[in-house]
């Protein structure tokens, strides 16, 4: 079997989101780390903006604080659940749906922010480039230009 009598879906191709059936470039693809690095650090940002500005948050004040923790999640329970994508990712052109490319819905946005928080499952990724946060889930996020 030659290169070319292989299908855009077959894992083999070797490409993240192949096994899902994604393309391998362009809208619809796995989003790649560096874009969801960068949303996530807008999404932190605009958290402990919001945890300072309401609740008395203090970015040099010393000590730990899970306020901008707890902001992060409810943005991300609330934005992924309802419209697909937080502020971060809309910024960067991303979008989490399920792995059958539906909306995502309150329950998988519950399970991958829960995870997401943990920290541990998003770094750890699947043979998908998913992290196992996405995975646990049954989501995926991906590019949307």
């Amino acid at each position: 079997m030659t290169s070319s009598d292989h299908s855009a879906s077959d894992p083999s191709d070797g490409y993240p989101g192949a096994g899902l059936g994604m393309p391998a470039e362009g809208i619809g693809a796995m989003a790649r780390l560096g874009p969801r690095v960068v949303a996530i650090v807008i999404d932190w940002l605009v958290c402990s903006v919001i945890a300072a500005g309401f609740f008395g948050y203090s970015f040099g004040g010393g000590g730990a604080s899970w306020t901008p923790l707890a902001v992060f999640f409810v943005e991300n329970v609330l934005l992924v659940g309802t419209l697909g994508s937080t502020l971060g990712h809309r910024v960067m052109g991303l979008q989490v749906v399920r792995e059958s490319g539906g909306p995502t819905g309150p329950l998988p946005a519950l399970i991958r922010t829960f995870l997401l928080c943990l920290f541990v499952p998003a770094v750890i990724w699947d043979k998908e480039g998913r992290g196992l946060h996405d995975r646990f889930a049954g989501t995926v996020l991906r590019r949307m230009r």
